[in-house]
């Protein structure tokens, strides 16, 4: 509704919606039943939804993901398609393998009504660059949606922008934890009417379907008071302050997308873990990342990126300043399709499944690196 609000002129229900949900696998834990949130969604919707939608639902609810992609590219390839929707990271696995099997140069030349793609879950600043180039105009919509099981948080309701309304009649009362002070014994809650403008939170909330002062995990920093809104910067589990650096992954995501730019290069995935102090040796940052197409000079991305996070976080720079506490970052460039094989291995392939992108352990990092020389 927003969206058509701003957009008069749409045409968005003279076609169809691609959407791409997870499966309709059924999980049992401890006699508690649970499944993926999308393809509930997906499976309760009103009989008129499923006639502007693509794929059918007998396709969106497969649960092999190789196999459903290869059903969602037959079907929907004939379609009038108008927008589409889904994660960022898996809907460009799709949208590439779509122009693959249609040999087409971009998305216009396969459904030139295309005029909006609504995306959430992971930050969408890193593939931003990727997706211009399979939908080269400059006039198409990008929408982002801040919705997680718990509930309705946030939606884009303006063109060209990355701010998020925060939706204060939707059943949830909200609370935030500054990240200065969370997991300490000085962390402290305070309520709507007492956040500041551009300060990290962690999100609590309180809904009417029962949750009661849950920590949902995310981290928020509020662009507008008049009204609200917000952008969300990470996870409260997927930072690093092993050095006091307070890294985020909206920091990392819109370093590397500057580090991108700047040597003509492109992601795919990427996930950071400390390297820690021993003895004398001084820690740091330590990345792997999978290239597109990878850098002709991968000492000067690791510069750039570098540079471009100290930029960015004023305490990771003042940390690397004469390399007082941190060296310069390591980069090890994966091979291809590491992070894929990643979560194939742990059966976490499409969905809403995604890459930890920063931890204060080195778990996921070791992980990887042992599957690096790995054929699968």
């Amino acid at each position: 509704c927003m969206y058509l609000n701003n957009n008069e002129d749409s045409e968005l229900f003279l076609g169809k919606s691609l959407r791409l949900g997870g499966s309709s696998q059924i999980y049992e834990d401890n006699n508690t039943f649970f499944g993926d949130l999308s393809a509930i969604l997906i499976e309760n919707m009103p009989i008129w939804a499923e006639f502007s939608s693509t794929p059918s639902s007998k396709i969106s609810l497969m649960s092999e993901w190789e196999t459903k992609i290869a059903a969602i590219i037959n079907e929907t390839k004939n379609e009038n398609v108008t927008s589409f929707a889904g994660v960022p990271s898996w809907m460009l696995v799709l949208m590439n393998k779509m122009l693959e099997e249609t040999g087409k140069g971009n998305l216009f030349e396969l459904w030139p009504n295309l005029e909006v793609y609504f995306h959430g879950g992971v930050n969408f600043e890193p593939y931003r660059e990727q997706y211009k180039k399979i939908l080269p105009k400059k006039d198409f919509k990008y929408y982002e949606i801040y919705n997680a099981s718990e509930g309705f948080f946030a939606i884009q309701d303006l063109n060209n922008s990355s701010d998020l309304l925060l939706m204060l009649d939707y059943g949830i009362f909200y609370e935030f934890i500054p990240m200065d002070t969370f997991g300490t014994p000085d962390q402290k809650v305070i309520r709507l009417a007492d956040v500041e403008l551009f300060k990290n939170y962690a999100l609590v909330i309180t809904t009417n379907s029962g949750l009661w002062r849950y920590l949902i995990g995310d981290t928020v920093r509020f662009t507008s008071l008049n009204p609200y809104r917000i952008r969300v910067t990470g996870r409260t589990k997927h930072h690093i302050n092993v050095f006091g650096e307070e890294l985020m992954v909206e920091n990392t995501d819109q370093a590397i997308a500057k580090a991108c730019k700047l040597t003509q290069t492109e992601v795919v995935d990427y996930t950071v873990a400390p390297i820690f102090m021993e003895g004398k040796e001084k820690g740091a940052h330590e990345w792997m990342i999978e290239f597109k197409n990878p850098p002709a000079d991968v000492s000067q991305f690791q510069k750039a990126l570098d540079e471009s996070i100290q930029s960015l976080n004023s305490d990771y720079e003042a940390k690397r300043y004469n390399n007082m506490t941190l060296n310069p970052l390591v980069i090890n460039v994966a091979r291809k399709n590491l992070f894929y094989d990643w979560l194939k291995d742990r059966d976490k392939l499409g969905g809403q499944h995604k890459i930890p992108r920063l931890s204060n352990q080195r778990d996921y990092l070791e992980q990887l690196k042992s599957m690096q020389f790995q054929t699968v």
